[in-house]
C-alpha cells in the first residue's frame, strides 16, 4: 500500500518533469541507440552490474517464517543464480495501533534489533555469513520516513517526530494509521538514523539498503547517509522512488513504476509497442546512462494489494518476465515468483508461500545465468545499449539489439494478444545466434521475417 500511495501521489511531480522532457524531443522510432544525458558521479559497487535482485518476504517464505527457515532455501536461490537478496524489514513491529494480527513490516519499533518472531540477531548474522559464503549479497529494507507509535524514540526523542497543532504525533499519510511521521527538520534525527544504518553495515555486514518511500525523506539526508556508509564499504542503495535527483546523488537504483504500469496497460490492450518506444526515449533522456533502473512484474505491494502476476498480465506474464531481463536495468524476482505464485499474500498475517514446481523456475534460471555472464545484459555503462530494429509492425513488435564487447543479444517481442507476421531490416541484427530456450542455432541476415504467436518472443544470444 505504501508503494501504491507513493506512485499515485508522485504522478503530479513526475508528469511535470516528463512534460519538460517530452517537449525537448520528437517522437518516432529510430534505428539508432537511445540518447542519454551525461553520467552521474555516483560509483556503483563493482559487484553489482550483472546481478538480479530477489525480494525476500521472510514472514511468508517458510512454514516457520524465520531466518533459519529461510536459510534452507539458499541452495535453490544459489542454483537459480540470484545475486542480491533484499530482505523486507526485519525489525520488531509496533504493537500500538497495529494493523491485523502481526502488523506491517514497515511499522518499526526499534531500528537496532530484529523481530523475535524471525529469530535472534545472531541468527541473522549467521545467515548473512552463509549468504556471503555462497557469493550473494544482502540489502535490508529501511524505513526512514516513519516509525511505529511505540518506537523507542517516541519516549527518548519525541522531538524527532512531526506533530499537529495540539502536539500529537501524526501519520505521514492519513491511511497509514499504524505509523507516525519523522521530522527531518531536526538534524539530530539525521545522526541517529544514519548511525542506525551504519550499525547494520558494521556489525551485521549487510551490503546496502532498499529505502522505503525514499522520496518522502529529504534528498540531502540520503546523500550524507550514502557518503558515511561508503566509508565503511561500498554499499548498494535502492530507492523506492522514481525521482531522478535521488539516483544522481545517493542511490544506485530506482523503481521503474512507469514501465510497470505500461506493461499492465499493454497486457490489457490499452497501450502497444509504440508506447514502449516512447517510454525508453523518456527514460533515456531523464536518467544518466550509468543509472540502474529496477525492472519488475510484481513485488510485495503489487502482489498483496493489486493482484497476482496472472491477474495483472494473464498470458503475457512469461514474456514480460523475459522482457525485464532483456532491457537495460536490473530485474527483480519477488518471493514465490519462481514457483508461479498465484495468490495474493496477506500483508498483516501469516500466509506461507506454496512452493511447487513451475515453468518460471526454469525460465528465471536461464535468464539469471545469462545475465551473470553476458555483458550485453549488464547494468549501466557496463552493459550494452538498446538499439531498436526497424519493424514493419511498429504497433505490435518491439525488437532490439544489445551488444558489449564480444557479447550480443537480439530479441523480438510481440507485445500483443494477436499473432503477427513481421519483417525486420537492419544490419545490426546480422549474426549467428543460439536460441536461449531451445538451444537451436540460428543465422540472422539483414532482412528477416518472423511469425510470432500472441505474446511470443525470441531471445537470441550471439554464438
Amino acid at each position: 500500500m505504501r508503494e501504491n500511495f507513493f506512485a499515485n501521489n508522485f504522478e503530479t511531480t513526475k508528469y511535470i518533469f516528463v512534460l519538460a522532457s517530452v517537449l525537448a524531443f520528437t517522437f518516432g522510432i529510430t534505428p539508432r541507440t537511445f540518447s542519454q544525458p551525461a553520467e552521474s558521479m555516483l560509483q556503483h559497487p563493482s559487484w553489482s552490474y550483472n546481478k538480479t535482485i530477489y525480494e525476500v518476504n521472510l514472514r511468508q517464505y517458510s512454514k516457520s517464517g524465520t531466518f533459519k527457515g529461510f536459510e534452507k532455501h539458499l541452495p535453490e536461490l544459489k542454483e537459480m543464480g540470484v545475486g542480491i537478496l533484499w530482505f523486507m524489514p526485519i525489525n520488531p513491529i509496533g504493537v500500538k495501533n497495529r494493523k491485523g494480527e502481526l502488523g506491517s513490516y514497515y511499522s518499526v519499533q526499534n531500528y537496532l534489533t530484529v523481530d523475535p518472531e524471525y529469530g535472534t540477531m545472531d541468527d541473522f548474522k549467521e545467515l548473512v555469513k552463509k549468504i556471503h559464503s555462497m557469493g550473494m549479497y544482502v540489502i535490508l529494507d529501511w524505513v526512514a520516513d516513519h516509525t511505529s507509535w511505540d518506537n523507542v524514540w517516541t519516549k527518548e526523542h519525541p522531538d524527532f517526530y512531526k506533530k499537529d497543532a495540539k502536539g500529537n504525533f501524526v501519520p505521514p499519510v492519513k491511511d497509514w494509521t499504524d505509523v507516525i511521521a519523522l521530522d527531518y527538520s531536526n538534524k539530530k534525527l539525521w545522526d541517529y538514523m544514519t548511525n542506525a544504518m551504519e550499525f547494520w553495515v558494521k556489525d551485521c555486514d549487510v551490503d546496502g539498503f532498499r529505502c522505503d518511500v525514499a522520496d518522502m525523506v529529504p534528498t540531502p539526508f540520503w546523500v550524507q547517509a550514502r557518503a558515511k556508509l561508503d566509508k565503511i564499504k561500498p554499499v548498494f542503495m535502492l530507492a523506492e522512488a522514481e525521482k531522478p535527483e535521488l539516483q544522481v546523488n545517493a542511490f544506485d537504483m530506482t523503481y521503474s513504476w512507469k514501465l510497470f504500469n505500461l506493461l499492465k496497460d499493454i497486457a490489457k490492450g490499452k497501450k502497444n509497442a509504440k508506447n514502449m518506444v516512447n517510454y525508453f526515449k523518456w527514460e533515456n533522456r531523464t536518467y544518466p546512462a550509468n543509472d540502474f533502473r529496477m525492472r519488475f512484474t510484481t513485488n510485495h505491494d503489487e502482489n498483496s494489494w493489486n493482484g497476482t502476476v496472472k491477474e495483472m498480465f494473464g498470458d503475457a506474464a512469461p514474456e514480460f518476465a523475459a522482457f525485464t531481463f532483456a532491457i537495460s536495468g536490473m530485474p527483480l524476482i519477488y518471493s514465490g515468483q519462481e514457483a508461479g505464485l498465484d495468490k495474493r499474500l496477506k500483508f498483516f498475517e501469516r500466509d506461507p508461500i506454496d512452493w511447487k514446481p513451475s515453468q518460471y523456475r526454469q525460465l528465471y534460471t536461464k535468464l539469471v545465468h545469462l545475465k551473470l555472464k553476458n555483458k550485453a545484459l549488464w547494468c549501466g555503462t557496463e552493459g550494452g545499449k538498446m538499439t531498436m530494429i526497424p519493424s514493419s509492425n511498429k504497433k505490435s513488435i518491439f525488437a532490439f539489439v544489445r551488444e558489449k564487447g564480444s557479447d550480443k543479444v537480439f530479441v523480438v517481442f510481440n507485445l500483443s494478444a494477436k499473432p503477427v507476421n513481421v519483417k525486420l531490416s537492419s544490419d545490426l541484427m546480422k549474426g549467428n545466434y543460439i536460441d536461449l530456450f531451445s538451444g537451436k542455432k540460428v543465422t540472422i541476415s539483414g532482412t528477416e521475417s518472423f511469425d510470432l504467436k500472441p505474446w511470443e518472443y525470441f531471445f537470441y544470444v550471439k554464438e
